[in-house]
């Protein structure tokens, strides 16, 4: 099929991979072009393959999904990388998503839910899974995020939606018309107001805001 979205699942576990297969068999468009068993193999596939998307676990033996998603990117690898694990460490999911991951989903995920993040990834949106959002909530309670967010102008809210669908600066000032330079003053000044050390934390206090 031509027009399908060419995948790469990379995990140790075999009967895992069998499962994500599965799980995207129920969508035509998606094609499983190779399974990795390794952090190691993958690396490798992902020099042989054209690739549109590669599902990563995170915890795996030899090299770890955080390093080979390090590698992937160093190498300069542009697809779109999506992390299946069952750690809900904060600090896993901010290293994995600073270092280039589009999504960070647990692995015992609702499979609809699952498909349908995936799909918001392919339609370039910075995803957490609704559990993951959940436990990130309960570790900074919703009283704190929604007074971070309402110090934040009208402005600062509109650039900080933006890049949680992962824009950068230049793409941001082209869709809200405003010059580049406003654009870094006004994402300097969101940073500051949600005590975020980086546009990625900024990202995940928007997606953790009370619905």
């Amino acid at each position: 099929m031509s027009n399908a979205i060419r995948v790469m699942i990379i995990d140790d576990h075999p009967l895992m991979r069998k499962g994500i297969a599965q799980l995207l068999s129920l969508d035509s468009k998606f094609e499983i072009v190779v399974e990795a068993k390794s952090g190691e193999e993958g690396l490798e596939f992902a020099n042989q393959y054209q690739l549109d998307l590669i599902l990563l676990d995170f915890n795996m033996q030899g090299i770890s999904g955080l390093e080979t998603l390090k590698r992937l990117r160093s190498q300069g690898h542009l697809t779109k990388i999506i992390i299946l694990t069952v750690s809900d460490n904060k600090q896993d999911v901010i290293a994995m998503i600073n270092h280039g991951a589009n999504g960070y989903f647990l692995k015992d995920s609702d499979a609809s839910l699952l498909l349908s993040n995936i799909n918001k990834v392919l339609a370039g949106e910075l995803v957490l899974s609704d559990d993951l959002i959940k436990y990130l909530n309960d570790l900074d309670e919703e009283d704190n995020i929604r007074e971070k967010l309402n110090n934040l102008t009208k402005r600062e809210r509109q650039i900080l939606q933006e890049i949680a669908k992962g824009q950068s600066n230049k793409e941001i000032s082209i869709n809200l018309h405003i010059s580049e330079g406003t654009v870094k003053v006004h994402v300097k000044s969101l940073l500051k107001k949600l005590q975020a050390k980086s546009r990625v934390e900024a990202a995940i206090v928007y997606l953790q805001q009370p619905k």
